[in-house]
C-alpha cells in the first residue's frame, strides 16, 4: 500500500520526486523519502508526512537527474526514520523502493547476514537491497543481479531500484502494481496514474514478473520466461484538475460534493431507452448462469451486499457475498454456471485479486473497477467500469455510489430480459438520482450543526433493515475510519440481540428510517426502545415524514425514491455526518490513522 515514484531523464529530478510523492501520499504517509544519483548516492528520508521530507530538501537538494522515491504505509517495522525507504546496501551502493510484503524475508535476512551484510532497520523491503547487493558483487549487469535477487524472492513486490555509476532504473513487480510513463527523453515510474498525470499521458501497465529496465533512451521489459516482451502503451483519461483540491479543505469532501456527477457518469451512455447497455454483459449472453456470487473488502464488500439485495429483488437470481480475503483461503464451492463478480475501487486490491483468480479456474468472472486498466480488470473476463475518475480520500464515497449504480445497471437489465414492461419506471428513477443528491448535499450545514452535537462521543451505533442495514454498515466505517469514533453497524431487528445493552444517554443512533411500510414500522419499533433508554437518535428519513418527530432527536430528510434506489440517496448525509465530525475532533479525514487508500498487500 505504499507509494513509488521515479523519473530519469534531464531534468533536476528532486522536486519531481517530491511533488510525485505529494501525489500518492494517500497510498501511505508514515514516513518517506529519496535516493538521487547526483553522481553518487544521496539518500533523504523523514518520519511523518511528505511535509516533512520537503522541510529537509530545503537545506540539501541533490541536483542529480536520475531517482526514485517512496511514501510508507508501515507493514514490518514501526514508522521512523530507520525504516523508511529507500533501503541502501552500502557495500555496492544501491538504493531500493519496495511496495508488498517478502515472506521469506528472514530466512534471506539471516543468509545475508552470514555473508557480511549489515542490516539497519526492522523492514523485509531492507532484505531486497542487500540481496541485490549480494548478485551485483559478481555481476556486472544491473539488471541481471535484480532479476537473480528477484529469483530467490517468495511474496509481493513493486520494486525500483538504482545504482552508483548505472544511469538506468531497474524495475520490477509481482502482485503489487507498477506503472511506466513514457515520456520525450524521459521515463517515470509509479505506483498508480496519479503521479505520472502531470507529466505524460502514455502508460504501460506492468504485468506481474515483468522486468524493466528505464533508460534516457527507453525501455525493455523481460517477462517471467526471460523474454523481451511488449506491453501495449495506455492513455490516461483523467484531468489533472481530477486530482486537485479546487477550493476544497479535503479530498474526502470534494468526492462527496461530486457524487450527482460521478453517479451519472455511471450511467451515462449506459442507460437506453429501450435496454441497459453494457458491453461487458454480452459477454454472457449464451452463458446462463444461475448464480451470482460477489467478491469483495472493505466498502466495495458493503457495495456487493446491497447488490445481492438488487440481484435476488429484480432479477430473481440466488446471490452470495463473500469477503475475499476469507474466499481465497477456505476451499469454496463453485459451480460453472456461476457468475463470480469481483469489486473494487482500484482494481488492484490483493485479496479480491487472488480470489477472482481462485474463482475464474472454475467459472466465469466479471469485474466492477474504478481504474482503467487495473489488475482486476485485465484479469476478469468481462466488466465495466464505474467511471468515477480518481478517488484520493482513503475514506471511499463517490466510488461506493458508483458502484451501487452499476450492480443496479446489471439489476434492472437481467431483470428486463424476463420483464421488459418494468424496465422505462425503473430508468427514469434513476434517471432523478443526481439532482436527488444535489438536494441532499444542498443541505450540508444543517447535517454539519448535528455533527457538532455529537462530535466528542466515542461510540456511535447504526441501524437499518432490509436494504439499508449494508448502509448502516457503511455509514458506521466511515465514521470509525476517519474520526476515530468507535462505530458499529447492525440490522435494526438484531439490536435487542446484544447492542440493546449499550444504549444510554452517551450513545447516539442513527436510524436509517426510509423503506417499505413493513421495515418503516419495525422502525419505529426500534426507536421507541431506544429512546425509553434515554438513546439519542438521529433518523434518515423520507422526505415530508412527520412521524419521526417525536422520537428522533434530529432527522435528516433525503427525497423519496424507489427502496432499491434509497441506498444511493441514505449513504450521502452519512458520508457528511462521518466528515464533519472528523473535522471537528481534528482530524484530516484524508490521512485516516493506520489506513492507506489502495489495500495491495496482504
Amino acid at each position: 500500500m505504499c507509494g513509488i515514484f521515479g523519473y530519469i531523464g534531464e531534468k533536476p529530478c528532486a522536486s519531481l520526486l517530491l511533488e510525485g510523492l505529494r501525489r500518492l501520499e494517500y497510498r501511505g504517509y508514515d514516513s518517506a523519502g529519496m535516493a538521487v544519483l547526483a553522481p553518487t548516492l544521496s539518500i533523504i528520508k523523514a518520519k511523518g508526512q511528505i511535509a516533512e521530507l520537503a522541510k529537509k530538501l530545503k537545506s540539501t537538494t541533490p541536483t542529480g537527474t536520475i531517482g526514485i522515491a517512496h511514501t510508507r504505509w508501515a507493514t514490518h517495522g514501526e514508522p521512523n526514520e530507520q525504516n523508511a525507504h529507500p533501503h541502501t546496501c552500502t557495500h555496492e551502493r544501491i538504493a531500493v523502493v519496495h511496495n508488498g510484503i517478502i515472506e521469506n524475508y528472514h530466512a534471506l535476512r539471516e543468509y545475508l547476514k552470514e555473508k557480511g551484510h549489515h542490516f539497519q532497520s526492522d523492514t523485509d523491503s531492507e532484505v531486497l537491497a542487500h540481496l541485490i547487493g549480494h548478485f551485483a558483487k559478481d555481476e556486472p549487469d544491473f539488471f541481471i543481479a535484480v532479476q537473480q535477487a528477484l529469483s530467490e524472492v517468495e511474496g509481493a513486490y513493486g520494486i525500483a531500484a538504482i545504482k552508483e555509476g548505472r544511469d538506468e532504473i531497474i524495475v520490477a513487480r509481482n502482485g503489487s502494481p507498477l506503472i511506466l510513463g513514457i515520456g520525450d527523453g524521459e521515463y517515470f515510474v509509479s505506483s498508480d496514474h496519479t503521479a505520472i498525470n502531470d507529466h505524460t499521458k502514455d502508460i504501460i501497465c506492468l504485468e506481474d514478473k515483468d522486468i524493466a529496465r528505464l533508460t534516457r533512451e527507453g525501455y525493455t521489459i523481460i517477462d517471467m520466461h526471460n523474454k523481451e516482451i511488449h506491453r501495449d502503451v495506455e492513455k490516461i483519461t483523467w484531468d489533472i484538475h481530477k486530482i486537485q483540491l479546487s477550493g476544497h479543505d479535503h479530498f474526502m469532501h470534494k468526492e462527496i460534493i461530486e457524487q450527482p456527477e460521478t453517479v451519472a457518469n455511471a450511467f451515462r451512455g449506459r442507460l437506453g431507452k429501450t435496454a441497459v447497455k453494457l458491453d461487458g454483459l454480452e459477454e454472457f449472453k449464451d452463458f446462463p448462469f444461475t448464480r451470482i456470487r460477489i467478491l469483495a473488502c472493505g466498502t466495495s464488500y458493503y457495495a456487493g451486499l446491497i447488490g445481492k439485495y438488487l440481484f435476488e429483488e429484480n432479477a430473481r437470481i440466488p446471490t452470495e457475498v463473500d469477503y475475499a480475503s476469507e474466499f481465497r483461503y477456505r476451499n469454496p464451492i463453485l459451480s460453472s454456471d456461476e457468475l463470480v463478480i469481483a469489486i473494487s475501487q482500484s482494481g488492484e486490491t490483493a485479496d479480491t485479486l487472488e480470489a477472482i483468480r481462485l474463482a475464474k479456474k472454475s467459472t466465469a468472472t466479471f469485474g466492477i473497477v474504478n481504474v482503467v486498466g487495473s489488475t482486476i480488470a485485465r484479469q476478469t473476463k468481462a466488466g465495466i467500469y464505474i467511471h468515477a475518475g480518481p478517488e484520493i480520500g482513503v475514506a471511499s464515497t463517490k466510488a461506493f455510489t458508483g458502484q451501487v449504480t452499476c450492480l443496479y445497471l446489471l439489476a434492472i437489465e437481467l431483470r428486463r430480459r424476463t420483464h421488459p414492461a418494468d424496465y422505462l419506471s425503473r430508468r427514469e428513477e434513476l434517471l432523478a438520482i443526481p439532482e436527488k443528491i444535489k438536494e441532499i448535499l444542498s443541505h450540508e450545514e444543517d447535517i454539519k450543526a448535528i455533527s457538532k452535537v455529537y462530535a466528542r462521543h466515542d461510540n456511535a451505533l447504526y441501524l437499518g433493515r432490509g436494504l439499508n442495514y449494508p448502509v448502516a454498515l457503511e455509514g458506521a466505517l466511515k465514521l470509525k475510519e476517519i474520526s476515530g469514533i468507535h462505530a458499529e453497524g447492525y440490522p435494526a431487528a438484531e439490536m435487542k440481540h446484544g447492542p440493546i445493552a449499550l444504549i444510554d444517554e452517551n450513545m447516539p443512533v442513527v436510524f436509517i428510517a426510509t423503506g417499505d411500510e413493513v421495515n418503516y414500522e419495525k422502525v419505529l419499533s426500534n426507536m421507541a426502545e431506544v429512546k425509553a433508554r434515554k438513546g439519542k437518535i438521529i433518523a434518515i428519513a423520507s422526505k415530508n415524514d412527520i412521524r419521526l418527530t417525536k422520537l428522533a432527536d434530529h432527522i435528516i430528510l433525503v427525497p423519496k425514491t424507489t427502496e432499491c434506489l434509497s441506498p444511493l440517496l441514505n449513504v450521502i448525509p452519512l458520508q457528511l455526518l462521518a466528515y464533519h465530525m472528523a473535522v471537528l475532533r481534528g482530524k484530516n479525514p484524508d490521512r485516516p490513522q493506520n489506513l492507506a487508500k489502495a489495500v495491495t498487500v496482504e
